[in-house]
């Protein structure tokens, strides 16, 4: 029997479900792309270093998790800015695996999880092949406003998180993708990623760091690259990161 295409879980969860398939990486890190800087993002996206296939299909968070998400599993809300539909953000890489448990636990099985980068980065593209989401951007009054239709960011944010769900989605039906608060990833952190064919790349097998993808409301339109990642220490919290949860399929 095929998976249904959405699946909602016991608490309202909804997941968006991903095929198997191939795509280029990028994983540009701290690639903040602006008018005088668009030949060097062409330039990234023009020669691709990496070719990925994943090889099953997953379920991805249609939003980011929310607060009041949050405070159904843990009992608390550590978010900075509050709102039950706002993305749950001050929640570490440590953080987000003591909810995945208890989410687990909750629901009888073990299926929960952080998404790879691999992962984040393929559910992002949502099957394009550009760079932002929604094409291109060279830093005119046009691509800003079509990017304000999709995410929050320091321009149109007022300093702020704000409900999921508010901007348009991805071709995949994924909202807040880029923008609103960064997602914790599962993987270890590497500056550079290595060059080559890879099948359900998961990044090194230890590090000092996690990654983060898809940048927040305190940063400009022109880092909301579906292949923007930083790191941090797994114990960080900031009031720009929350994360989105994969459910595996089986």
């Amino acid at each position: 029997m095929n998976a249904p295409k959405i699946y909602t879980n016991s608490i309202g969860m909804e997941f968006i479900l991903c095929p198997a398939g191939t795509f280029i990486m990028i994983g540009a890190t701290r690639v903040w792309i602006f008018k005088d800087e668009r030949k060097k993002a062409e330039k990234i996206f023009d020669n691709p270093i990496r070719r990925v296939t994943l090889t099953r299909p997953f379920y991805i968070g249609k939003y980011p998790v929310t607060q009041v998400q949050w405070e159904t599993v843990m009992g608390n809300n550590p978010s900075h800015f509050k709102g039950a539909g706002h993305p749950v953000e001050m929640v570490s890489w440590d953080d987000t695996q003591a909810f995945i448990k208890r989410l687990n636990t909750k629901e009888g099985h073990k299926r929960y999880r952080l998404p790879t980068e691999a992962e984040w980065e393929y559910a992002a593209r949502g099957g394009t092949n550009t760079i932002f989401v929604l094409g291109e951007y060279d830093g005119d009054e046009n691509d800003e406003e079509e990017i304000n239709k999709y995410a929050w960011h320091s321009d149109n944010s007022g300093d702020s998180t704000h409900p999921v769900g508010q901007k348009k989605a991805n071709p995949w039906g994924l909202y807040d993708v880029d923008g609103n608060v960064w997602e914790w990833a599962q993987d270890w952190y590497e500056n550079e990623l290595p060059k080559g064919e890879f099948r359900d790349y998961c990044g090194p097998a230890s590090g000092s760091y996690r990654v983060i993808r898809g940048s927040s409301w305190f940063y400009g339109a022109g880092g909301l690259l579906d292949s923007s990642r930083d790191s941090y220490v797994s114990d960080y919290q900031r009031d720009d990161i929350g994360f989105c949860l994969v459910l595996s399929t089986e």
